[in-house]
């Protein structure tokens, strides 16, 4: 997919995200790579050879006190990674929206645990 259709598809998945939830991201930039480098696959405890497909990298809004840091908190996309998980347009547009899903829980302070809870509800309302 050409670099283009996935950023419109990155901000498609932005805005599915409810107004309550997008209306409290603050100092967050959300930016598309095209597979993470080996420090941020250490950081996440990823194996090399498995895919990342979204990473946040900041301090959770739970752990914030008083001011917001200067430097913005950062949600990356991983593009080959999600491409390589999907079989067709339509599921990039999906793996992307779950992927936005997925960090945005992190940066509100869920654990892995909690999103993938999260998730789970979000997705059995949805069927």
């Amino acid at each position: 997919m050409e670099r283009l259709a996935f950023e419109q598809l990155v901000a498609q998945g932005i805005a599915q995200i409810p107004e309550r939830f997008r209306r409290l991201l603050k100092n967050v930039a959300i930016v598309i790579e095209d597979q993470p480098t080996l420090l941020q696959l250490r950081k996440s405890k990823i194996d090399r050879r498995s895919l990342l497909l979204g990473l946040y990298e900041g301090v959770p809004k739970t752990h914030r006190f008083g001011q917001d840091p200067l430097l913005p908190d950062k949600i990356t996309i991983f593009r080959k990674s999600v491409e390589a998980v999907a079989h067709s347009p339509a599921d990039i547009r999906q793996v992307v929206a779950e992927t936005i899903w997925h960090e945005i829980g992190h940066y509100f302070g869920l654990s892995e645990h909690a999103v993938r809870q999260a998730e789970t509800r979000r997705t059995s309302k949805q069927a």
